[in-house]
């Protein structure tokens, strides 16, 4: 039997579908906005839809953005000669928040993943091995995360990259293995910057 009316079951299950938000969380974010003035939700589902129609790759770093270059390409004053490879565009957004990084990023959209069936031609290699032709690039960090995924992607990544010359590093632990970059604090995430190795 249907605890709530149609929609209403919709609502929750549309909410539900979204990561991070279980049966319960998404009941709640239903009947609060259900609660809220008809003013406020046609702002939130136009903000929704403004931001599904304006964000768009970097053509760059390919992260999220509403412009051709997002605002660390864009920035001449970034090092352009380090790349940091990262899976996400939270994982750059988590580096670019302890202000100490100063190269650019490479943002994959993904890691090898065999079990789930994505393999190297799914994520965005193509583009980073194109940007490595620039002689410009002298080293790419890999922080992909410490899981079993990440960890794959960083070994192909660095035999990939290893007979172009370019030096190749991985970011440190100090990152906790299964952990995501973009929960981990920014003192944690500055050692492994700071203490990354050769691959």
């Amino acid at each position: 039997m249907e605890l709530y009316s149609g929609p209403i079951n919709k609502l929750i299950e549309e909410l539900a579908g979204l990561p991070g938000i279980g049966e319960k969380s998404a009941g709640r974010l239903a009947f609060h906005l259900i609660n809220m003035p008809r003013p406020k939700v046609e702002r939130l589902a136009n903000t929704i839809l403004e931001a599904k129609d304006k964000v768009c790759y970097c053509k760059q770093c390919y992260t999220l953005t509403d412009k051709e270059l997002c605002p660390v390409c864009s920035n001449e004053k970034r090092d352009r000669s380090t790349i940091m490879v990262v899976e996400n565009s939270r994982d750059l957004a988590a580096y670019e928040k302890t202000g100490k990084y100063q190269g650019v990023y490479h943002v994959l959209h993904g890691a090898i993943s065999p079990m789930l069936g994505v393999g190297p031609q799914d994520i965005k290699l193509k583009e980073l091995i194109s940007r490595l032709e620039d002689d410009l690039v002298k080293e790419v960090i890999i922080a992909t995360n410490s899981s079993l995924e990440g960890e794959t992607t960083a070994m192909y990544i660095s035999k990939l990259i290893k007979p172009t010359g370019v030096k190749v590093t991985r970011i440190a632990s100090g990152v906790p293995v299964g952990g995501d970059l973009e929960c981990i604090d920014e003192v944690t995430l500055l050692r492994a910057l700071e203490g990354r190795t050769e691959l």
